[in-house]
């Protein structure tokens, strides 16, 4: 496919050739943080597969496969690498709850956007109202805001469940977007992107995991607020790189990759590169912004931003070799 952009170097920045689409974008990503992992994730993982299957989920067609394929906990142990276990159960099961319910979403609203109501209805009333779930996915999330009532704080839990009617609201553009024939840009993609990453959910989360709230001044310090958008926004496009594969043969639309390959018309390999360039310069912002507001933040605050930072480095490492992704490594580098 010829492109505006053959330029870009389909290889590792110094010129050496690579042979896959996942070595390609391993060769120009550049990710400061370094590995960690939870030393309690295989706990983790039990208890997520024991918590699906109390509250009927893994019954349902397809669902214990797809958790297989994500691992839920590992997700959750790269990113909460230093959390004590029930936090990161916690965590592992938020993670699970909403792979389910994002899978679920997308398969409804692919037929129309409107069969979407219902669920996000009742999802709403639990978060919102605090109605009694009517479905199993209900009742699972009723058990979640359970959970995250009981470990945080009262100003933590509320805004744990405003942050997750975002993410709840958010499904609806998406359906929107794969409904209709408009063929959405970059810009248009990470807005609807910033709404469905539900990564802003955990964030009260990570607040939870330090000795004490934040200051309301930490809180809602305009560096502290853009490090989250920051952090959000890296976390769920870096996923889009290793998904473009699957997502292009699935004709899905909201994806990073995918948005630069339809605007710039070139190939997926070079659409994957400026995709990666957009990351690295969320994520050079990300580290420039922290050091210039740590010497400001306590102890508290600094833990919260650093918990933001596991998000980029966790997605990074789980999305490299989580099954559910793993076509990106049968696509050769160079088209």
């Amino acid at each position: 496919m010829s492109t505006a952009h053959e330029e870009i170097a389909l290889g590792a920045p110094g010129g050496t050739p690579v042979a896959s689409l996942r070595d390609l974008i391993d060769a120009h990503l550049r990710i400061p943080f370094p590995f960690l992992r939870n030393p309690h994730e295989t706990e983790a993982a039990a208890g997520v597969d024991a918590w699906l299957r109390g509250w009927g989920l893994t019954d349902e067609p397809g669902v214990a496969s797809m958790i297989t394929r994500t691992r839920p906990a590992e997700l959750a142990s790269y990113i909460s690498a230093g959390v004590d276990p029930g936090l990161l159960q916690i965590v592992a099961d938020q993670i699970a709850y909403q792979f389910v319910f994002d899978d679920r979403a997308e398969d409804i609203g692919q037929h129309s956007p409107g069969l979407l109501l219902p669920m996000l209805f009742e999802s709403i009333a639990i978060l919102r109202d605090g109605r009694p779930p009517r479905t199993p996915l209900g009742a699972a999330l009723a058990d979640l805001h359970r959970q995250v009532r009981e470990r945080c704080t009262p100003a933590q839990a509320a805004r744990w469940a405003w942050q997750s009617r975002e993410y709840v609201h958010g499904l609806l553009y998406e359906a929107v977007a794969q409904a209709q024939p408009y063929l959405l840009r970059a810009g248009d993609c990470t807005a609807i992107r910033s709404l469905i990453a539900g990564v802003e959910p955990f964030y009260p989360l990570c607040e939870a995991a330090q000795p004490e709230e934040l200051s309301a001044a930490e809180l809602h310090h305009p560096a502290v607020q853009r490090l989250g958008r920051l952090s959000a926004d890296a976390a769920v496009w870096i996923p889009d790189l290793f998904s473009a594969v699957k997502e292009q043969r699935a004709g899905g639309m909201i994806n990073l990759a995918l948005a630069h390959q339809r605007e710039n018309r070139c190939s997926l390999q070079a659409a994957v590169v400026l995709a990666v360039r957009q990351i690295n310069g969320t994520v050079e912002e990300f580290q420039e912004l922290f050091a210039e507001v740590e010497p400001e933040l306590s102890a508290t605050g600094i833990g919260y931003v650093e918990g933001m930072a596991g998000w980029i480095r966790g997605c990074y490492h789980w999305s490299r070799t989580v099954p559910r992704y793993a076509d990106v490594a049968t696509v050769p580098a160079v088209s």
